[in-house]
């Protein structure tokens, strides 16, 4: 076997596959394996062709290719990843690359990356976002590692990417496990999106009695303003899908499916690290708290059960409109946005990553599942100011929220009394109220705990001194 082929692709999965045809597609010569050789076979009967080179093994797979190896794996988190580094390990030299694009967890990144470095071999971690659809017609890819790595791949990657007006969908996202990280946190926004559109979905629905025609016009309206977005384009399309299985034609879809939504880790992921770094990501931890809560089928039956009144009207009750929920819910998706690159930001600096923000929200413009109109003002803003500590104190986007924020305010507000569950906009409101109080109620908390525990506190006028007080010794005012 001749070293031909320009990169390889191990696992052959609906995504794996598609990357491969992929980068077939844009004329490179691409190959593949499969541990379960029916799965290969069937591949290779589907898209066999010259430039797929069949491999039936790791030591075929490195003789097929050219120098330094590029091997793609496209296998399940954990374990797997694991799995086949050792056995790939032996048939590699010094200076090639593994490029791990499966959802591995960064800190799985980091430790392979760590392992392999004084072998000479080069770990990649790098996240592929844009479904089965993006790996075949052009992902959103964020690749990590070093550098020179990044350059080498680059060629390759750049061919395969999305492609939007900024460019291909593609950038070195930082050292080491930075690319699994940002994914990550991409991942971790795309919850918190997908949670609040879902909301204000239902507050369209139950709250203002939309029919499914009205509703699907209303999310195509909001698809060619400033919610514009994959996301908000799919929902048009769902919500008002015939359900194929109704004889009457009348019913949608979206009504006969389970409401119980599934999750694979990596919004749990997010929350986990942020809770970690202390940075506070309170619209993505409702998110992921309303998956889990839906998922507790059982349970909210007997609670529905028990606790029997329905939600009533938002409209007859205190005059919501649609304009205002659509205001509400461009404010509380840009405390996503907001959160996700605080998340990045901390991550970067703690992990020194050198991750560029306004390069991530360059690549997220195509090709990911999140992509969004307003991703080219994010891009700005962090071009602008690299160093912006909050997404939300760029000014444009500072002005819009003053101007969202009431409109925000009386969708919650009517949502609560109402019975109507909004937690991610609740949250994002929160989040905002709490981060924009010069003085807030922490003050009494740290009395508390200097109180049972002598924890200390620091005073107003010495910031720099620690304080601990006998509380039961003042005189009560």
């Amino acid at each position: 076997m001749s070293s031909s082929a320009d990169l390889a692709v191990v696992g052959l999965g609906v995504m794996g596959a598609n990357l491969a045809r992929n980068f077939h597609s844009r004329g490179l010569t691409v190959a593949v394996y499969n541990r379960n050789p029916e799965v290969a076979a069937a591949f290779h009967a589907s898209y066999g062709d010259p430039r797929f080179v069949a491999c039936a093994d790791y030591a075929k797979l490195a003789e097929a290719l050219v120098r330094p190896r590029k091997i793609i794996l496209m296998v399940t988190a954990g374990a797997a990843v694991d799995a086949v580094v050792e056995e790939l390990r032996p048939h590699l030299q010094a200076g090639d690359m593994i490029i791990d694009g499966g959802n591995s967890h960064w800190p799985d990144t980091e430790r392979r990356h760590d392992a392999l470095a004084p072998t000479g071999l080069r770990f990649i971690g790098m996240g592929v976002s844009g479904g089965e659809e993006g790996a075949l017609r052009g992902p959103s890819m964020m690749p990590g590692g070093d550098r020179q790595s990044w350059e080498d791949l680059r060629p390759l990657l750049e061919q395969a990417a999305a492609v939007s007006d900024s460019g291909p969908c593609v950038t070195w996202c930082g050292h080491r496990s930075a690319g699994h990280a940002v994914k990550m946190v991409h991942n971790g926004i795309e919850y918190g999106d997908m949670q609040l559109i879902a909301e204000i979905w239902g507050l369209l629905r139950e709250g203002l009695a939309m029919k499914p025609a009205k509703l699907r016009e209303t999310f195509e309206r909001w698809n060619v303003g400033r919610l514009e977005s994959f996301l908000i384009d799919i929902t048009a399309k769902i919500v008002a899908a015939a359900d194929p299985k109704d004889e009457s034609g009348k019913q949608p879809l979206v009504d006969a499916i389970l409401d119980m939504a599934g999750q694979k880790g990596t919004g749990r992921w997010t929350v986990t690290d942020a809770v970690e770094a202390g940075v506070p990501v309170s619209t993505i931890a409702a998110a992921v708290d309303a998956r889990t809560l839906s998922a507790r089928w059982d349970d909210r039956q007997r609670a529905a059960k028990a606790f029997s009144e329905r939600p009533g009207p938002l409209a007859g009750l205190h005059g919501v409109t649609v304009d205002e929920l659509e205001a509400a819910l461009y404010a509380a998706k840009l405390m996503s946005y907001t959160q996700g690159f605080d998340l990045l930001r901390s991550a970067s600096k703690e992990r020194r990553y050198e991750t560029d923000l306004a390069e991530i929200a360059r690549i997220w413009k195509a090709g990911c599942i999140i992509r969004a109109r307003f991703l080219d003002r994010v891009h700005a803003a962090y071009r602008a100011d690299p160093e912006l500590p909050l997404l939300c104190l760029d000014p444009s986007f500072a002005d819009e929220l003053r101007a969202a924020l009431p409109a925000w305010r009386k969708v919650v507000a009517a949502a609560t009394i109402t019975g109507h569950p909004v937690p991610a906009l609740s949250a994002s409101l929160g989040w905002f109220d709490t981060m924009r109080q010069g003085r807030g109620t922490a003050a009494l908390i740290q009395a508390q705990r200097d109180f049972f525990g002598a924890h200390t506190y620091r005073r107003v006028e010495a910031p720099g001194e620690v304080v601990h007080t006998e509380w039961e010794r003042l005189r009560q005012l």
